[in-house]
């Protein structure tokens, strides 16, 4: 089984940073086989070819506004009913579209199709102006998003039958 962890945001934009955060703590784990992280930061044209490589699990890691207070964490399953926008801007990638381009991109390239799970560990942002700190409320749930993600990888691995115990360093 093949799990992509996916971080994603801009660490110039505070909040934002969020997703980036999260996988690079992850990152330093040693996490079961088959489950890689990524940090992608701004790279969401990288991350959809990315998508293209067969994952039966991916795990997008983000700031989203959801009209929570900041650093609620929530998951979210998105439909699988991705379609490209007419125009793709490259620097402003959501989640969403880059899901859509993924789709697009294995049909056209003769890519595999997108067919696994697709979850996404968002945080409800506080500040996403200019700055490199995450907000204290933000900063505060980088621990829980860790472990939230690392109980959904938990969880998949075990209804596939893989044994997945805990990731060390938690």
């Amino acid at each position: 089984m093949r799990i992509l962890i996916a971080g994603v945001g801009n660490v110039f934009l505070s909040d934002d940073g969020f997703g980036v955060a999260v996988a690079r703590k992850l990152s330093a784990m040693d996490l079961p086989d088959g489950v890689s992280v990524t940090d992608f930061g701004i790279r969401g044209i990288h991350l959809a070819y990315e998508l293209t490589e067969g994952y039966d699990i991916t795990i997008l890691i983000d700031a989203l506004p959801r009209g929570e207070r900041p650093g609620t964490l929530f998951v979210l399953e998105p439909s699988q009913n991705w379609e490209a926008p007419a125009f793709i801007d490259a620097h402003d990638l959501t989640p969403d579209a880059v899901l859509a381009l993924a789709g697009v991109l294995s049909r056209e390239f003769g890519g595999r199709t997108i067919a696994g799970e697709v979850l996404l560990v968002g945080c409800q942002p506080e500040d996403v102006s200019p700055g490199m700190e995450l907000s204290p409320p933000v900063a505060a749930a980088v621990d829980a998003a860790t472990g939230l993600v690392l109980d959904l990888v938990e969880e998949r691995l075990r209804r596939a039958g893989v044994g997945a115990p805990h990731a060390e360093g938690r």
